[in-house]
C-alpha cells in the first residue's frame, strides 16, 4: 500500500515538473516593434506603420491593443517637440498603422505601449522614423 502511494506521488511530481517545463511564458522583452519603412514622407498626413513581432519565433502579433503613443524629435535633440498620433485601420495581421504630422525633416522617435493577449505586463518599445521631403 505504501509503495503504491509513493509511486503515485512520484508519478504526480514527475508530471507536474514535466508540464511546467513544456510551457514557456513570454515576457515583455520577448516582443519588438519594427518599422515597416524607416523613411516616411514629411507632412501633415504622414503614415507610419509598425510591426509587432514575437522575437522567440519571428511571428507577427495580432490583436494587440496599442494604448500609448508618443512621437517626438528626440533624435534631433528636440524631445519637447511632439506631434499627435492617430491609429488607423491596418489590413495586415501584426501591423499597426498610424497617421501623424511630421512637420520637419529628420529623425522622429515613436514610442509605443501595448497590451498583448495573455501577457500580464505592458509591451513597450520605440523606433526612429526619418521624415524625408
Amino acid at each position: 500500500m505504501k509503495t503504491t502511494r509513493n509511486f503515485a506521488r512520484g508519478s504526480l511530481a514527475a508530471i507536474v515538473i514535466s508540464a511546467s517545463s513544456t510551457f514557456s511564458y513570454a515576457s515583455p522583452q520577448d516582443y519588438e516593434f519594427q518599422l515597416v519603412s524607416a523613411e516616411v514622407k514629411q507632412g501633415p498626413d504622414a503614415e507610419v506603420s509598425v510591426r509587432l513581432v514575437d522575437k522567440r519565433n519571428g511571428q507577427p502579433v495580432s490583436d494587440a491593443v496599442i494604448f500609448t503613443t508618443r512621437m517626438d524629435m528626440a533624435p534631433e535633440g528636440m524631445e519637447a517637440m511632439t506631434t499627435p498620433v492617430e491609429e488607423l485601420p491596418s489590413g495586415q495581421a501584426g501591423t499597426y498603422k498610424f497617421k501623424t504630422n511630421l512637420s520637419m525633416e529628420g529623425g522622429w522617435r515613436f514610442q509605443l505601449g501595448a497590451k498583448v493577449q495573455g501577457e500580464g505586463e505592458t509591451v513597450s518599445g520605440e523606433v526612429v522614423v526619418k521624415a524625408t521631403p
